[in-house]
This record gives structure tokens, C-alpha cells and sequence, in this order.
């Protein structure tokens, strides 16, 4: 298993971020391996991080550690060739906790777009926090 963020050039763009403050909790925070920083999204759902790869890229596992009560619900992955042909591929069920929880997809998804949705957050005000994200092969 390989991850493809470290493996692949990539751009990600994320929903919001908390009042705007991208230097203190901007998406790069989601990959810099710090566990003191984070991608803090803003108020409202739903909430969603997209990456674009430059080459198709296949996708079997999805690692994410929220912060307990800012966490993702009812969540799914979209893929495909370009922003404008996502598809829903699965739904994936994170648990409110502050570790590390992996997601192992049904199957491997192909594509160059993925698109990580979270329709609900266990906040009331919709954030989401994120302290680490990894795809891997």
C-alpha cells in the first residue's frame, strides 16, 4: 500500500476554512504530519476536500484523524476523470474519536478527481477538523 499523496503531485481544495485563516488552519495542515496543526473547516455543511491528481490514480484506502466532536457524518466518496463528471462511488462511516481511523473502499476506484464529502458533522455548527489525511493505493 502506497500513499498517494507523498507518491503523486496533487492539488486539493477544501470547502471552507475556519473565518478564513488559511495560516493557521489551512488545508496543508491535513498533510504536513504534525499533530498540532490542522485543516479546520468553517461553519456549514456540507463540507468537502477535493484532490486532483496529474495522472489517473487507483484509490483502496482512506486514513483520516478528526478531532472528536468536529468529526464527518454521513460521508462518501465522489471520483472521476474531471470536476465535472464526479460520481458517487461509496460511503464510508466515521466514528467521533480523536484516532486514526481507516477506510478500506469495497474496491479500488481509478480516476484523477476524488472528492472526500462530509454531509453532517457531529458539531452543530457543521465545522470539520481534520489533523490527518492519507489515500493510499
Amino acid at each position: 500500500m502506497s500513499c498517494l499523496l507523498k507518491e503523486n503531485k496533487f492539488e486539493c481544495r477544501v470547502s471552507s476554512v475556519l473565518n478564513k485563516d488559511i495560516r493557521h488552519f489551512g488545508k496543508k495542515y491535513m498533510f504536513d504530519d504534525c499533530n498540532e496543526t490542522c485543516w479546520n473547516s468553517d461553519s456549514g455543511i456540507p463540507q468537502w476536500i477535493i484532490f486532483e491528481f496529474d495522472k489517473e490514480c487507483s484509490l483502496s484506502t482512506i486514513e483520516i484523524e478528526f478531532q472528536g466532536g468536529f468529526v464527518g457524518k454521513d460521508c462518501f466518496i465522489e471520483a472521476g476523470p474531471d470536476s465535472k463528471s464526479l460520481n458517487f462511488q461509496e460511503s464510508f462511516f466515521p466514528e467521533d474519536t480523536n484516532t486514526v481511523q481507516k477506510f478500506k473502499l469495497n474496491q479500488n476506484i481509478m480516476a484523477k478527481i476524488f472528492k472526500l464529502v462530509f454531509k453532517e458533522s457531529t458539531d452543530f455548527f457543521g465545522r470539520i477538523i481534520i489533523y490527518k489525511l492519507s489515500l493510499y493505493s
